[in-house]
């Protein structure tokens, strides 16, 4: 059949299963938005407040639901808007294609009005780029993108076009979708058998897991192995709820703010399995130092993570629930009662912490979870509050908490909140932000109310800019360098301006009860929480330390 490009567009889109995208218009990209009218009863788009809102949401989306997330954007100023959502999702391995479209082909080059060469702007961000100057190259262009984005280690991917390619026509089939299969080429019978090998001649062996466990989406085949090794469990941000944080072996996150119990036995173990973490700085502290006496079991589907950060004394590169489907296989049922007894010992000794009188970011996130029953998917934005969301709240299942690791994007939340809740309209979405985060991208309240989107948006409101604030207090001398943000904005009135429910808590009943009101309300609800500017995140690890040099408030005293 012959179509133009822009109905190639849809029509692909339509192919790959795509019932939802996140966007704004703009000159360059009229052709396609006139063919999402007419599709709009099978294509639902979601029109936010800034672009950059647009990409952080199909990031949620594809977070929370698995699938690949779809943003489009203008030539020039709107696809520069999707840049930081991009390069987000790109550090955290997250599948969204971002359709972006540019002058016509005689303009490029020229300076023209909003002509901007996106596809060099994000080559470093993406997985892969395209810009297709020939409409008979466009829907195996996109058909690509799609795969390149969720196939191996999942990313972005750009598919910029140029004005006159989404009016040109040519000759259009439609192709079936087809099935994806893991590469496992990588993987030989002499290294599962090494593997194995050092799993059934260690002493003191700990799990790491991260955000490659919740990606291929192996979080049965993980408590399997972890059942067989009989280990103690410890992960990253990213990695939360692959393996539930109820789980008696659970103790905690690794590194910076990790807990004392994960910091000491990671230090201390003999064997450290790695299942799809990258050994970011913040988790390793001084790579010199960091599970020294171990010897290191990386599994990872990206062979450009081994020995990148940490060198390892194995690695296995394939799909991790495949990889963890074939060791379960071979791997004998291994018994470790007297490490796990010191492991707990530390649990018992080293338990997390805060003031419980008074309304905290802890308590916050604690009253969350109880109220959600731990069924809630949890959005943040970045900084003391992530911290406090990854720490205290027990992430039972995968893709329940979102949040932005690797980039640590402010202004990430409450777009991939919406994104998050489009997907996923079951589930009590809240996303949990500080004054600092909210302030960046809060036009996407408009967004929730235009669109009928019933987030719970917390805003931790401390007046201050608080992790850097923590920094700066522990380590700058007290020099409060542009950090403190008391002026006279009013959270409440700016939610209810936007057409949203705006509830202020002093206290812990009064959020008890606003968060109470909030899960009854069909609508955005959000909630100004105000606690002490001087609240910080414990533990903590120095710049540079080891992450056994982990302190706390009563190390702080003493």
């Amino acid at each position: 059949m012959q179509l133009n490009g822009s109905e190639i567009v849809i029509e692909c889109l339509k192919e790959q299963g795509v019932d939802t995208v996140f966007g704004y218009p703009g000159g360059a990209i009229l052709n396609v938005y006139d063919e999402l009218y007419k599709h709009r009863d099978e294509i639902r788009h979601i029109l936010t407040s800034h672009e950059q809102g647009a990409a952080h949401a199909a990031d949620g989306y594809a977070r929370a639901t698995g699938k690949v997330g779809v943003c489009l954007a203008t030539s020039g100023p709107g696809a520069t808007n999707l840049v930081t959502g991009i390069a987000t999702a790109y550090m955290d391995s997250i599948p969204i294609v971002a359709i972006t479209c540019n002058v016509g082909v005689s303009l490029l080059g020229k300076d023209s009005f909003q002509e901007i060469d996106i596809t060099g702007i994000t080559m470093p961000i993406t997985k892969y780029n395209f810009i297709v100057k020939d409409v008979t190259k466009l829907a195996a262009t996109i058909r690509k993108a799609f795969r390149i984005a969720k196939s191996g280690r999942p990313g972005p991917v750009l598919i910029d076009i140029p004005k006159d390619v989404t009016a040109a026509v040519t000759e259009y089939r439609p192709e079936e979708l087809g099935k994806y299969t893991p590469d496992m080429s990588h993987i030989n019978e002499e290294g599962i058998a090494r593997a194995v090998s050092m799993l059934e001649n260690c002493e003191k062996p700990f799990v790491f897991v991260g955000g490659g466990a919740v990606l291929s989406e192996a979080d049965q085949e993980l408590r399997e192995f972890v059942d067989r090794l009989d280990a103690p469990v410890t992960d990253t941000l990213m990695g939360k709820g692959a393996f539930p944080g109820t789980d008696p072996r659970y103790t905690g996150m690794l590194g910076m703010h990790g807990t004392k119990t994960s910091n000491y036995g990671v230090s201390e173990c003999d064997l450290l399995v790695v299942l799809g973490a990258r050994f970011s700085d913040r988790v390793t502290g001084n790579t010199e130092t960091f599970a020294r006496n171990a010897k290191i079991l990386q599994i990872d589907i990206d062979p450009a993570e081994i020995n990148k950060n940490i060198i390892v004394t194995e690695e296995l590169i394939g799909d991790m629930r495949e990889v963890l489907k074939l060791l379960n296989k071979r791997l004998a049922q291994q018994n470790h009662s007297q490490w796990l007894e010191k492991i707990q010992s530390y649990k018992e000794k080293y338990p997390l912490k805060y003031h419980p009188d008074v309304l905290t970011g802890p308590f916050i996130v604690e009253e969350i979870y109880r109220q959600t029953k731990g069924n809630a998917l949890i959005v943040t934005e970045v900084g003391q509050h992530q911290m406090w969301a990854a720490q205290y709240y027990k992430y039972t299942k995968p893709r329940t908490l979102l949040t932005s690791g690797g980039l640590g994007t402010m202004g990430y939340g409450l777009g991939a909140a919406l994104g998050a809740k489009t997907g996923c309209p079951d589930k009590i979405v809240v996303n949990i932000a500080g004054d600092g985060c909210f302030r960046m991208n809060m036009n996407e309240i408009a967004t929730a109310v235009r669109h009928h989107i019933p987030v719970i948006q917390v805003v931790v409101n401390n007046h201050v800019l608080g992790m850097v604030r923590q920094w700066q207090d522990l380590f700058y001398d007290e020099r409060y360098s542009a950090t403190v943000l008391r002026d006279a904005v009013d959270f409440v009135k700016l939610a209810q301006a936007m057409g949203a429910e705006g509830i202020r808590a002093e206290t812990q009943k009064e959020f008890r009860e606003a968060f109470e009101r909030a899960l009854t309300l069909d609508g955005p609800v959000l909630i100004d929480c105000q606690i002490d500017s001087d609240d910080k995140v414990w533990p903590m690890v120095a710049p540079g330390a080891a992450i056994s040099e982990a302190f706390d408030e009563e190390d702080m005293a003493e």
